[in-house]
C-alpha cells in the first residue's frame, strides 16, 4: 500500500514510523527544513519539503499513486485543502484528515476527506462512553462515526435469558448481528433465543447506544 502523510510533526512522525512496520510504501510532505532533516535522519521514507497545500508537492509525493492520503497538520484549513486536493485532483482512493479543533469536524467530513478524526473528539466520546455506557463498549466507527459497532455481555441476571430476539424492542437504528456464546459464534434470526453470559454484539447510530444499552442491560424479572 502507498501512503501519502502531509504533516512531519509528531503525529506524523509517529503514524509513519507505524506505517513502515506494516511495511507499506510510505512518503512525507512537511514545509519545514529543519524538521525534513530530522525525519530524513530518522526515518527509512521519502521526505517531500513543500507545502502539501499545493498540487506540485502533491505530485513530487506520488499522490496520484497513493491508496491513502492523510493530513495531520496543525493546521484544519491546510488539511481541508490538501484533502479536497488530494481527493479530486489526483484521485486518492482513501483520503484521512485530522481536526485539531473538534468543531471543525463537521466542516471537514462535508467538505474534504473520506474520514475526518479529531483526537480531542476521540477521547471524550471514550470518556463518555465509559461513563454513561460502563457495560458496553465500542468495537468500532461506521458512517465517519456517525454509528457504531458494539458489545455488551449480559450478567447472570439478566432479563433477557430465555427471550427470543424478535420479542425484543431495540431503538430504530439499531440491529445486532452476532451473538457469542462460549466459542461458538451465531448469526441470530427472530427465533434466536438469548441466554445470560451471551456476548451481543450491535450495529447502531450513534445517538442510540444509551437507548440499547438499557434495552439489553435489563435485570431481573423476564422481559414480557
Amino acid at each position: 500500500m502507498r501512503i501519502v502523510i502531509m504533516g512531519g510533526g509528531k503525529v506524523g512522525f509517529y503514524l509513519a514510523g507505524n506505517m513502515l512496520e506494516h511495511k507499506y510504501d510510505v512518503r512525507v510532505i512537511e514545509q519545514d527544513r529543519r524538521r525534513c532533516q530530522m525525519l530524513a535522519n530518522r526515518l527509512s521514507v521519502e521526505i517531500v519539503c513543500g507545502d502539501g497545500t499545493e498540487p506540485e508537492a502533491l505530485e513530487r509525493a506520488g499522490a496520484m499513486n497513493a491508496d491513502c492520503f492523510i493530513a495531520v497538520t496543525g493546521s484544519d484549513q491546510d488539511n481541508l485543502v490538501a484533502s479536497q486536493l488530494a481527493k479530486r485532483e489526483f484521485g486518492v482512493k482513501k483520503v484521512i484528515a485530522r481536526a485539531n479543533n473538534p468543531r471543525n469536524l463537521e466542516v471537514l467530513r462535508a467538505l474534504g476527506p473520506d474520514i475526518a478524526v479529531s483526537s480531542t473528539d476521540i477521547i471524550t466520546r471514550l470518556i463518555v462512553q465509559e461513563v454513561d455506557l460502563a457495560q458496553m463498549h465500542l468495537l468500532a466507527t461506521l458512517n465517519k462515526g456517525r454509528a457504531g459497532i458494539c458489545t455488551i455481555t449480559l450478567p447472570e441476571d439478566t432479563a433477557l435469558h430465555g427471550v427470543m430476539l424478535r420479542d425484543l424492542t431495540l431503538p430504530q437504528g439499531s440491529l445486532i448481528i452476532s451473538v457469542v456464546r462460549g466459542e461458538q459464534m451465531i448469526i441470530p434470526n427472530g427465533l434466536t433465543v438469548i441466554e445470560a453470559g451471551d456476548e451481543i454484539v450491535a450495529v447502531c447510530a450513534g445517538e442510540k447506544q444509551k437507548a440499547l444499552m438499557k434495552v439489553l442491560s435489563a435485570r431481573g424479572a423476564r422481559l414480557s
